[in-house]
């Protein structure tokens, strides 16, 4: 399969599919499991992501997790983590990282009164926006999200699905969710996995109106999964 630039690629399918395992595969977070092999091959902008350094394939491929991760630190630093391990220390610079990233994660207007205030303070919604605002500070290519929105409220989940229409046109987005609607919502093109099978790729739309596979149709009415 192949994912194309400044897309959003929603990839759906039942529990145990494969779909996070694929995510995790794009940035090679799965080298972190101690029995993991692989067979085939990955390819970034025509490399084999097994011979970039990982520490610049994480750089460029950002992933955010299902559950907000936020440092125990403050919005800021939360935010200029990132930049300042890899090397920016101007205070200026920073701030203008700071404050771009929180822009593109529609997080700004709500924090910029709190940037000296623990992270912990923010509301489940607002950890994950920053969690997006603190990959966004490091200025990937690639954004990987697996189920962003699993444990927030329908007003949370709309704000990150605004953040990722407007981040397509300067990012490419991968979208693992087990919510269809979302999927239907926001996914310029659909994956469907199951059992570690990718089963079909295509256009949102057809995906989700005229399926090539009778397995598709299926997980998509809800008769199974």
């Amino acid at each position: 399969m192949e994912i194309q630039a400044n897309e959003i690629l929603s990839v759906i399918g039942p529990a145990n599919s494969g779909k996070t395992t694929f995510l995790r595969m794009l940035n090679r977070l799965n080298d972190l499991e101690m029995n993991f092999r692989m067979n085939g091959r990955v390819e970034f902008d025509k490399q084999d992501i097994a011979a970039i350094d990982i520490q610049i394939l994480r750089k460029k491929i950002g992933m955010v997790f299902a559950l907000p991760l936020p440092l125990p630190l403050s919005v800021f630093d939360n935010v200029a983590y990132g930049a300042r391990m890899h090397g920016i220390n101007n205070a200026h610079k920073l701030k203008e990282i700071v404050k771009e990233a929180l822009e593109q994660a529609y997080l700004w207007d709500e924090v910029k009164d709190r940037l000296n205030e623990s992270a912990y303070k923010l509301s489940g919604g607002q950890q994950q926006r920053l969690c997006i605002a603190r990959t966004l500070a490091v200025e990937p290519e690639v954004i990987l999200f697996d189920e962003p929105c699993s444990g927030l409220d329908p007003i949370s989940t709309a704000k990150v699905e605004e953040a990722m229409l407007r981040l397509k046109q300067k990012y490419t987005i991968v979208l693992v969710t087990n919510n269809v609607k979302q999927a239907a919502r926001v996914g310029d093109r659909t994956a469907f996995f199951l059992s570690g099978e990718l089963i079909e790729i295509d256009k949102t739309d057809k995906i989700f109106t005229a399926p090539r596979d009778r397995r598709t149709d299926d997980y998509i009415r809800g008769r199974f999964g």
